[in-house]
């Protein structure tokens, strides 16, 4: 027999099989059978292939299956788990329970309705059908078992013995609970020396007896820088919020603070503390007198917006729309002067008639974050408001739509602003460590020209203001320090260290030539000349 070894590899199948019968004329080759379909029939043969392996068995239906390394930890954890479980049988009892858990689930179901009622009772609801349930929980009656059993209250000591626990208040807070409660929620105070003079007038009454004439017009006279302190009050306990000065006359001064009060001074003769007006419980946002100066509101964090008498302290009326209000504004127009506007912290400004308590007259919605400013400009038939989203916008009075609205992409959030006394300019407190200026007109500018810088300001709700003539503009500062600049060439004029902590309250007298008060976070009001 011919040993022929490997076919050729140019040889094709048929003429392969000739040869190898040719070979072995007396041997049948299959030449497509199920062991050979993985076979090569030609080729050279691959040395790195064990032949071994392609013709192994198969140990399992699907193949064939090796072994594999298991280390201790699986091994462990897998041998807990079926010792858990307590193997097949009680995996089988488990798996029972479940079943007739579940079964007594269905049982509470409602039944599913027929199918041909699309209405009314019996109708169709299927695998939305409801369980019934305990729908209110069951009260006991016995008062000492529902009430003594788990708490004991102790009123006379204050304090609550809670399972096992001890929760004792603050005495200074139980006692200043009671004295609120005793007082009820408003309450004022006066502290002056007396409420009326020898002619029956009160502190609202403009004195006469000065060297200085407190009916003229505001901004009839120069303004110039004051150099040093003439006095100070520290009768608020924590930080100053807002400073307003009396319309008109100014010898009256209005305080609000953190410390949830607001006070009314004497800035003439005696300097003395008058008025204390509480009812608020928690600080201070922002004060601001109507145009005569007889009343006055008050905004805090606890939401509230509060109406109050300056004579004589009574709380006329409260406002709130739930949200805290940050800035708040009455209208100096005599026409609109019962309407005031509130900037919130949800975005959105809305306007309040006094007359009407929590009535939204009018509401404001277009900017994107919490309201920082709001300035009547145009003879106050118009006003500008700034806000947390970088973003200035200008609105006409009761139309609920901008009518310009700024948002420049090298603009920062602007904090605070003073309209300037011709009406043409509104200033600005923006929060990287300048102040800018825009137009108050039809086109509502910024006027590029115009830019303060030499203080720092970010960070802080820093105020500023202009002089009645208009001649200076004065601003606060984050490291206790009172900016002076002149107007038209924004250049700083004069620095004075006015406390350790930032000043965030600046106003000037609008009847003395030099007269300015401050306060800050130190809670001290100073008085310069």
């Amino acid at each position: 027999m011919a040993d022929f070894g490997e076919y050729p590899p140019n040889m094709a199948p048929q003429e392969a099989l000739v040869v190898r019968q040719q070979a072995e004329p007396d041997h049948a080759v299959v030449p497509y059978s199920a062991e050979n379909l993985s076979r090569p029939n030609f080729g050279p043969s691959n040395p790195f292939k064990d032949e071994s392996n392609t013709q192994k068995r198969k140990n399992v239906l699907t193949g064939h299956a090796e072994e594999t390394f298991l280390s201790e930890h699986t091994f462990r954890s897998k041998h807990r788990a079926v010792e858990r479980r307590g193997g097949p049988e009680r995996e089988y009892q488990g798996a029972a329970a479940l079943k007739r858990e579940a079964g007594k689930i269905r049982a509470r179901r409602e039944d599913k309705g027929d199918a041909t009622i699309a209405e009314g009772p019996g109708s169709y609801v299927g695998p939305w059908a409801k369980y019934a349930r305990n729908e209110y929980e069951v009260v006991v009656e016995d008062e000492e078992l529902a009430s003594d059993e788990e708490y004991e209250i102790v009123e006379e000591d204050e304090h609550i013995v809670e399972s096992g626990t001890v929760v004792q208040a603050p005495v200074a807070a139980v006692a200043r609970r009671k004295e609120v409660e005793a007082m009820g929620e408003e309450t004022t105070t006066f502290h002056g020396s007396e409420e009326h003079d020898y002619q029956g007038r009160t502190y609202m009454h403009v004195p006469q007896d000065l060297d200085v004439d407190l009916r003229k017009d505001t901004g009839s006279f120069t303004n110039y820088i004051p150099k040093k302190q003439i006095h100070a009050w520290k009768d608020h306990s924590k930080a100053v919020t807002a400073l307003r000065f009396l319309p008109g006359s100014g010898h009256l001064l209005l305080s609000a603070s953190a410390d949830t009060t607001v006070k009314i001074r004497d800035v003439y003769h005696e300097r003395e503390l008058l008025r204390t007006y509480s009812g608020h419980s928690k600080a201070l946002s922002d004060i601001c007198f109507n145009s005569t100066g007889t009343q006055f509101l008050s905004s805090s964090y606890d939401r509230m917006i509060k109406l109050w008498d300056t004579e004589t302290g009574v709380c006329i009326n409260k406002f709130t729309t739930g949200k805290t209000p940050h800035v708040i504004k009455f209208n100096p127009d005599p026409e609109h002067a019962n309407e005031f506007l509130a900037g919130m912290s949800d975005k959105k400004i809305v306007q309040f008639d006094t007359r009407k308590p929590n009535e939204i007259v009018q509401e404001y919605d277009h900017h994107l974050a919490a309201i920082n400013t709001i300035t009547f400009v145009d003879q106050n038939r118009r006003f500008m408001t700034t806000s947390d989203d970088k973003s200035l916008r200008a609105w006409d009075y009761n139309i609920p739509v901008p009518i310009k609205y700024i948002a420049e992409p090298d603009m920062y959030p602007m904090t605070n602003a003073a309209a300037h006394p011709s009406g043409k300019y509104v200033a600005y407190q923006s929060s990287d460590n300048q102040i800018l200026v825009y137009g108050a007109n039809d086109k509502f500018r910024q006027n590029r020209k115009k830019s303060y810088r030499g203080h720092n300001n970010a960070g802080q709700g820093i105020e500023l203001d202009c002089s009645p003539d208009g001649q200076f503009l004065a601003s606060g500062d984050s490291a206790g320090y009172v900016c002076f600049w002149d107007w038209k060439t924004c250049k700083m004029y004069h620095k004075l260290k006015a406390g350790s902590q930032a000043v965030t309250c600046i106003k000037w007298h609008p009847q003395e030539t030099s007269k300015v008060a401050t306060a800050g976070l130190d809670g001290e009001i100073r008085y310069w000349d």
